[in-house]
């Protein structure tokens, strides 16, 4: 399999035909799941997805180490070179750890402002230019909207897509849309909300949110668990 039909298969495609156009620079994405699900591999896809078009990536861990995020990397990216029978593995490889960078924050280390300044310094001093700023275990349960607004203002400041991810658990209740309440209450902030759900049937993901759109899609992709690219039909 080509790059081009590895990035057909993302199911960021039929979300950007969904959401007209994508998540947009200067939004922010959260992708929503039970423990478990799959959540670091999507946001993973989403970065590698983004490396093989040539565009570049920060990965912001709060709760891992650097070693086990980028282990996270190659074993996706592997499973996606076998599954799709990626040509040059040497040369993609080598691409998407060029096009990526990954930040990791021990112990409550995380601010705002040190993302702010991280950003800033890889712009600067690195040749380090993102387009996309992945989030990965912000605790959406202690969120405000004070916190949301600032993290909305950073994508809008670097004009970069930020995708984060968030736990649910079986019960939480959620509004009228389908959205956890502790998503809801900083809803203003968020333009797209992604759910993932384990059914008998592999991975599904559908969207609770998309921008001011008052008529989200009825949109439910199947997911492979392995690589979390569409589905063949």
């Amino acid at each position: 399999m080509y790059r081009k039909e590895l990035n057909e298969r993302n199911p960021l495609r039929l979300f950007e035909h969904s959401i007209h156009g994508g998540l947009g620079a200067g939004n922010i994405g959260v992708v929503v799941a039970r423990h478990g699900i799959g959540k670091t591999a999507f946001l993973v896809g989403i970065a590698l997805d983004e490396a093989m078009r040539g565009r570049k990536t920060l990965h912001v861990s709060l709760d891992k180490t650097v070693d086990h995020v980028r282990e996270f990397y190659d074993e996706i990216f592997m499973d996606l070179a076998h599954s799709a029978h990626l040509e040059d593995l040497a040369t993609e490889r080598l691409e998407m750890e060029r096009n990526r960078m990954i930040h990791t924050y021990a112990g409550r280390s995380f601010t705002i402002d040190k993302l702010r300044h991280s950003i800033s310094f890889l712009k600067e001093n690195a040749n380090f230019d993102p387009a996309c700023v992945i989030v990965q275990g912000f605790d959406f349960e202690r969120a405000t909207p004070t916190e949301m607004e600032a993290f909305r203002q950073v994508a809008g400041e670097f004009n970069v897509e930020m995708w984060m991810s968030a736990m649910t658990h079986r019960g939480v209740p959620v509004n009228e849309q389908g959205i956890p309440a502790h998503l809801a209450k900083v809803v203003s902030a968020i333009a797209v909300i992604v759910q993932m759900t384990d059914n008998n049937d592999g991975v599904h993901l559908s969207l609770l949110k998309d921008h001011d759109n008052p008529n989200v899609a009825k949109l439910t992709l199947a997911l492979d668990p392995a690589s979390m690219l569409l589905v063949k039909k």
